[in-house]
């Protein structure tokens, strides 16, 4: 361009259109004027007020809008401003522009079409509309004329329709101060194994504390690498957000930091995915410095490759005169504090796991049977080991209700006595940053005798959660200790049926709220760890009774009277 056409086209800043118009016939003269003139499409963003905030020049077919990021945003409201733009085709609003007007949630879109010796045309006009049930996500208004247009009180006009948006946003009932939030599932998995997966999301999102407006499955035919769904979809997905009033997005899948960054980048929305749900849920659910600084450390090590300052000013903040090299950044100095508090954790968590590993060697040494419950979370662990230690604690219906691990004495008459221990319950596609962080935890089910795999025979997906723990048990190396199969809560279907799957499965079914179950299940592991006991003593070719060897003075099946006062290891 000419010097003297950049110098007209920054004069545009200059010039304010009144808040009650959308455009004024003199504004969009001159922009179809010069837009002829240089042959290329110019468009201005006008705030409420009317000043204009930005003057954008483009080629012939389209405009590159700046980054908005620090302009009027939030969830719950649109942009607060206006996108007025040339095009010198006189062709209508196309895809792209509709793109803009959704991710960018603008007050209203316009077009002037670019007429002989540069006079203004038609005018092609679009907004968001405040409910989609229709799937209909804007609205597009019959071409007009510029004084057809200038005749709209805007100013009344836009505030009419956040009015609309906020009433959409008060419809959806919400419970005391919780947030709301969009579930969200994108792969190539058969619908059924999607929804199952998406009422388990939806589950510890409640668990967590989130209200659920809304649950969409998407199986599109190619994944995008950038935002997994596509464009189309992710535009449909920031109005629903904008008509419900939700700011928060949870995928059922697990996010590179690339799509985190992109999603949220274009939507402005809060983006979590399933590893970040589920660490947030043990954050809240840590009580003990154990799990504490276990559940610090997953988070931290997830944070790391994530860490990133949305900002175009990276400055050096350490250098300057007197300094050596140019300095770090804020983000080099963030990820070296990270880092730095990670290598903390780690040892902090090394000492835990020495003391922790000072008590395993002393029951060892006693030689008394230890006894770990393990299964899918909410299948009853906690609610079985209040039962059979006559413990309280802490008992709900929700996923993860209890997370830092406990261990009590079990005492019977003639001298026999077990170490029972309730454990972290399991989920599939468990994070591996809490896994790792876990291990420790875990190792001590390595000095375990019998594990006890709980199951909750009532959830329809009990198959999928066994092989789930089987696979996990299988990462953490534990399946050679002995196994008894329990299948819980079948109270809570028919006891045909329960007897039935029992007998498939080889498992023990019981109801941990009836205390009459506990015989049956007392039997079957003293029974387990008797034969274990018996096998090892004539492995070790040891001389006497079988009993005497295995550290039983008579076989427990024949003489078992409980004893059990709790005691706390």
């Amino acid at each position: 361009m000419k010097p003297s056409q950049v110098k007209r086209i920054e004069r545009i800043y200059r010039r304010r259109i009144p808040a009650q118009a959308v455009v004024t016939p003199e504004v969009a003269r001159l922009l179809t004027e010069l837009s002829s003139e240089v042959r290329r499409q110019i468009g201005i963003l006008v705030g409420r007020r009317g000043g204009i905030e930005f003057v954008i020049v483009g080629d012939q077919k389209s405009i590159t809008i700046p980054d908005l990021s620090r302009e009027r945003t939030g969830a719950l409201r649109l942009r607060g401003l206006r996108l007025i733009h040339t095009h010198l085709q006189e062709e209508p609003l196309n895809q792209e522009d509709l793109t803009d007007l959704t991710l960018l949630r603008l007050d209203m879109l316009v077009a002037l079409s670019v007429g002989e010796e540069g006079a203004p045309g038609l005018v092609h006009a679009a907004h968001l509309l405040p409910d989609s049930r229709g799937k209909k996500v804007w609205e597009m208004l019959p071409p007009a004329s510029v004084a057809q247009v200038a005749e709209i009180d805007f100013l009344k006009w836009v505030q009419s329709l956040e009015e609309e948006f906020q009433r959409g946003q008060r419809s959806v009932t919400l419970t005391g101060a919780r947030e709301k939030a969009i579930l969200l599932s994108v792969g190539k998995e058969s619908r059924e194994a999607l929804e199952n997966s998406m009422e388990e999301l939806k589950e510890l999102a409640e668990s967590s504390g989130v209200e659920v407006v809304d649950s969409i499955i998407q199986r599109p035919q190619f994944l995008s690498p950038a935002t997994l769904l596509g464009e189309g979809r992710l535009k449909e997905l920031l109005v629903q957000c904008m008509q419900q009033g939700v700011d928060l997005i949870i995928f059922d899948q697990n996010l590179t930091p690339g799509q985190m960054a992109a999603i949220s980048d274009r939507t402005e929305l809060r983006v979590l995915d399933r590893t970040q749900l589920i660490l947030d849920i043990f954050s809240q659910r840590a009580h003990t410095q154990d799990g504490k600084v276990q559940v610090e450390l997953a988070q931290l090590k997830y944070l790391l490759p994530r860490l990133a300052k949305k900002t175009l000013a990276l400055s050096r903040l350490t250098g300057g005169i007197g300094g050596r090299g140019p300095g770090e950044t804020k983000l080099e100095i963030d990820r070296r504090r990270v880092r730095e508090r990670i290598h903390l954790l780690e040892k902090e968590l090394h000492k835990l796991s020495k003391r922790r590993a000072l008590r395993r060697s002393r029951r060892t040494k006693a030689g008394v049977p230890i006894v770990s419950i393990i299964g899918y979370t909410n299948a009853g662990k906690t609610t079985l080991f209040n039962l059979l230690t006559k413990s309280r604690f802490l008992v709900e219906d929700k996923l993860f209700a209890t997370l830092d691990p406990a261990t009590r004495r079990l005492r019977f008459l003639r001298g026999r006595e077990w170490v029972i221990t309730d454990t972290v319950g399991l989920i599939k596609n468990l994070p591996r940053d809490l896994l790792g962080s876990f291990r420790a935890t875990f190792d001590e089910l390595q000095e375990s005798d019998l594990l006890i795999h709980l199951v909750d025979i009532s959830n329809p997906f009990f198959e999928e959660h066994i092989e789930a723990v089987d696979r996990i048990l299988m990462e953490l190396d534990l399946t050679p200790i002995p196994r008894l199969l329990v299948f819980n809560k079948e109270d809570r279907v028919r006891r045909e049926e329960a007897r039935a799957l029992a007998r498939q499965y080889g498992a023990l079914p019981l109801s941990a709220l009836q205390p009459e179950s506990l015989d049956p299940l007392l039997d079957a592991i003293e029974k387990k760890l008797w034969e274990e006991r018996v096998s090892t003593v004539i492995l070790s070719g040891d001389h006497g009774t079988v009993e005497e060897r295995a550290g039983y003075p008579d076989n427990p099946l024949q003489t078992r009277a409980r004893e059990d006062d709790g005691s706390p290891i």
